[in-house]
């Protein structure tokens, strides 16, 4: 009995180690899948402050993750297999980072999450009641914290008043050096194309998601 319990002891130090191991593991990759899907939900956010730091650390505690779940599997011959544990969950999370449309899933949640309060904002664009209210640009309309929160970047939407009708865009991120992603409404009949925008380069992503609707940017990292 005596010297049966040390061995218990011993076993139940191991079990402890690797479920403590597991849920780390779990934890970080939890957190990774997060931040890689809800990226474009960030655009609040100081881009810089995303883009250099938020992102390359949740990518370093990745790979050190990845790292150490790598050396646990040398244990599994002298301690069983629920040492590979850890690394499962890291390989099986980095190929849902490869493989997954993990953006296109929030972006498509997005859209239909917020339709009605857009075309419901749409509606109030184009028979007037929203103009333009910001001194130093004339195609800039800040719904402030009044209105749903429909575009990103601080609720901002960018209009263009052509003869076909009005471009509403709702934005689903603002980044450095003017770009921009978001959802784009054209008046029936109207070329996403023609938006103001890209007056002078044609979007770098141009997808139909509804009738008049479409997903555009202007930069080549978005889904």
């Amino acid at each position: 009995m005596g010297r049966s319990a040390p061995k218990l002891m011993a076993a139940a130090s191991r079990s402890a180690s690797v479920r403590a191991g597991t849920v780390a593991a779990a934890t970080v990759c939890l957190v990774t899948l997060s931040i890689a899907t809800f990226e474009l939900s960030m655009a609040d956010w100081p881009s810089g402050f995303v883009l250099m730091v938020i992102l390359p650390l949740a990518a370093l505690l990745f790979f050190a993750c990845g790292l150490w779940s790598a050396t646990q599997l040398l244990r599994i011959r002298k301690d069983g297999m629920r040492f590979a544990a850890p690394f499962l969950i890291c390989a099986m999370t980095l190929l849902a980072l490869v493989y997954a449309p993990l953006q296109q899933i929030y972006l498509r949640h997005d859209f239909w999450a917020h339709r009605a309060d857009r075309e419901r904002i749409v509606a109030r664009v184009e028979n007037g009641e929203l103009i333009p209210n910001v001194d130093d640009n004339k195609n800039l309309i800040a719904l402030g914290g009044r209105e749903p929160y429909v575009s990103a970047a601080g609720n901002d939407i960018v209009i263009d008043d052509r003869d076909e009708g009005v471009y509403v865009l709702f934005l689903t991120s603002r980044g450095l050096k003017h770009y921009f992603s978001g959802f784009l409404r054209v008046p029936p009949g109207g070329d996403p194309k023609k938006f103001f925008e890209f007056a002078d380069k044609p979007p770098s992503r141009l997808v139909l998601y509804d009738k008049d609707w479409y997903f555009v940017a202007n930069q080549g990292v978005y889904p």
